[in-house]
């Protein structure tokens, strides 16, 4: 699988400048780390702009094999290799200009170059709209008798062949193709405009702390004074932070309807039963996934609420509220500079063997990373798959805490899963699923804490990593679980002809954050209103793979620790499989089965016996 919907996925966090000074320790370290050099794709703007013109007028040479992929294998090798290369290209256009376009969201000419680049995919779309309808009039039987008889089908192209084949009933005919690959850019109009919205024209409130700092509460500030120590400046900062996102709920309720209505248009068009059922055909993930995820992570609630008494214990707080998730459960009073990350990181993925520790080493020494906040960068963190024969990049905003060593972990997990499918995978078959995706980044994470752990020489310390431990299971299983609830609940809605606002979203929000912080954590209304602060909702059905692959990551992680050479070698071969066939299947090999209770159900075996350690440690 290779489309432009998993390489911005990964980097889905809204565009948004960074209104904050760039804090001081990050401009003591910005000089010891250069940023990536973007010259391996190409030397200048006017290179990349070449590549685009040339690429755009080479879309042309497909149309010649319309009405002859049946005409024999050799014919179909030709036209699906020059799809191919034409796509391989058009992936490396498109990372140089989004890559440029977040160095500084505040240059009009970097935004105009990523349109473009997109403007490119669509157009690809619209050449290539036929090919599907051809091969499924083509047949099932020629089809598998090309494959048989031809090294390059067989060797590069059988599963895309056999994964439009499954797709025959959800096929459009050509026409109906293009039309819907037109339909592309519109269809992104809500997600664009929301994040638009956020950036540039809702008023965000300034308010001043406990210290006497003032914090103007756009995304960022938000996200860098939730947690701050004094009890009374969280409240004030969810209060004036979520209220600003009701008072325009209205226009962020209409752009997620707007949303939620072009899902649902795709799946009538494509003929499929609901929204949900659309999303997660691509991957050929069934359905029965999605609905144990969130039966099991209801069914552990419990665990979860367990853990927040011990975060109010640890706190020493008389109650708990919405606005007490984010403080660290235990403080730790160290800092990690970025040569210690690449260090520590290093130590951690010993497990990994002495392979994947080499490759890591090099290519962590290379400028494929920006790893420092400045302003007008993008927030957030991400690793880029880049193109295919140069390498992966990454975005990062690393804080000098424990959450920029975990950030700087997981994102090269991203990035060696991409090195590791490359290197096993030709380019048609080296893109791996987003299913798969964040499973590679959360193992990482794993073996981190459990590094961390061994090291701890206090109390204290253990203390603290059995919280990140604790925290990774509650923000990444159990929340990402909430939000695909939501999703799905905002869809069923509007498929039964149920209206939608904001009004509407807010409640069904709120309903869901007392259900899972349990009748123990006082929830303001007005905390309903976070759902419009969530850029992923327009990525639909795409969180739930979040808490999906913290499942798998712990199953690997477990098995790796405890195990040899045997279970890492299982294990790498899944990163190894890239997009070689479906991912439930990938890993079902790897003795997996997602589709069952089980891995959920472990995993909240694992928080039970987190919380067991961290209260034996209280004593």
């Amino acid at each position: 699988m290779t489309d432009l919907s998993r390489r911005d996925a990964l980097a889905a966090a809204a565009i948004a400048t960074l209104a904050a000074a760039m804090p001081a320790w990050a401009q003591t370290a910005r000089a010891e780390a250069a940023a990536w050099d973007l010259t391996e794709l190409y030397p200048d703007d006017a290179a990349w702009d070449k590549a685009r013109r040339d690429t755009l007028a080479a879309l042309a040479q497909l149309a010649p094999y319309k009405g002859r992929l049946g005409e024999s294998a050799d014919t179909l090798a030709r036209a699906l290799t020059l799809q191919s290369d034409l796509y391989r290209t058009i992936a490396r256009i498109y990372t140089y200009a989004s890559l440029k376009a977040d160095e500084d969201v505040r240059i009009a000419a970097n935004q105009e170059k990523q349109g473009q680049a997109i403007d490119l995919y669509t157009a690809f779309g619209e050449a290539t709209a036929w090919v599907a309808p051809e091969l499924l009039a083509a047949g099932a039987g020629t089809i598998d008798g090309f494959i048989a008889g031809n090294a390059a089908l067989k060797g590069k192209f059988d599963h895309y062949l056999a994964n439009v084949l499954r797709e025959a009933p959800h096929t459009l005919s050509p026409e109906g193709e293009a039309l819907l690959a037109s339909a592309t850019s519109p269809l992104a109009g809500p997600g664009d405009i929301s994040g638009q919205l956020r950036a540039s024209d809702v008023p965000w409130p300034t308010i001043t702390l406990s210290t006497g700092q003032q914090v103007r509460l756009d995304s960022q500030g938000y996200t860098l004074t939730r947690d701050a120590p004094n009890r009374a400046d969280r409240k004030a900062v969810f209060d004036a932070f979520f209220k600003t996102y009701g008072d325009f709920k209205n226009s962020f309720g209409a752009t997620y309807a707007a949303q939620v209505k072009g899902d649902i248009f795709i799946a009538k068009a494509r003929k499929y039963p609901t929204a949900l059922a659309a999303a997660i055909s691509g991957a050929n993930v069934p359905e029965g996934v999605y609905r144990t995820l969130v039966a099991e992570a209801n069914a552990g609630l419990p665990q979860l609420h367990r853990s927040f008494e011990l975060r109010r214990k640890l706190l020493n707080l008389p109650d708990l509220a919405y606005y007490d998730m984010y403080p660290p459960l235990v403080q730790l009073d160290r800092s990690f500079p970025l040569d210690q990350m690449r260090t520590l990181s290093m130590a951690a993925f010993q497990p990994l063997g002495k392979a994947y520790v080499d490759s890591f080493a090099k290519a962590s020494a290379a400028r494929w990373m920006d790893p420092l906040p400045r302003p007008g960068k993008r927030p957030g963190a991400y690793m880029n798959p880049g193109a295919y024969d140069v390498h992966p990049y990454l975005l990062l905003n690393l804080s000098d805490k424990y959450d920029g060593l975990t950030t700087y972990a997981h994102e090269w997990g991203h990035a060696m899963h991409t090195l590791l499918a490359n290197a096993a995978q030709p380019f048609e078959k080296a893109d791996y699923p987003i299913f798969l995706a964040e499973i590679a980044s959360t193992l990482n994470e794993q073996l981190l804490v459990a590094h961390m752990l061994k090291q701890a020489k206090t109390r204290q310390e253990k203390l603290f990593y059995l919280g990140q431990q604790i925290e990774a299971i509650r923000t990444t299983f159990f929340r990402q679980t909430m939000l695909a609830e939501f999703e799905m609940a905002a869809h069923e809605r509007a498929e039964a002809g149920q209206g939608l606002s904001g009004e509407a979203f807010t409640t069904i929000f709120h309903d869901l954050l007392v259900r899972y912080h349990g009748p123990k954590v006082a929830m303001d209304p007005v905390y309903g209103n976070e759902w419009a602060y969530i850029p992923h909702f327009y990525t639909s059905f795409y969180v739930y793979q979040y808490a999906t692959c913290i499942a798998a990551a712990a199953y690997f992680s477990h098995a790796i620790l405890t195990g040899g050479a045997k279970e890492r070698d299982v294990y790498l071969g899944v990163l190894k499989a890239g997009g070689s066939d479906y991912p439930v299947e990938i890993l079902k090999r790897a003795g997996l089965d997602m589709t069952t209770p089980a891995p959920y159900r472990a995993l909240v075996q694992l928080l039970k016996e987190t919380l067991d350690q961290a209260e034996a440690l209280l004593g």
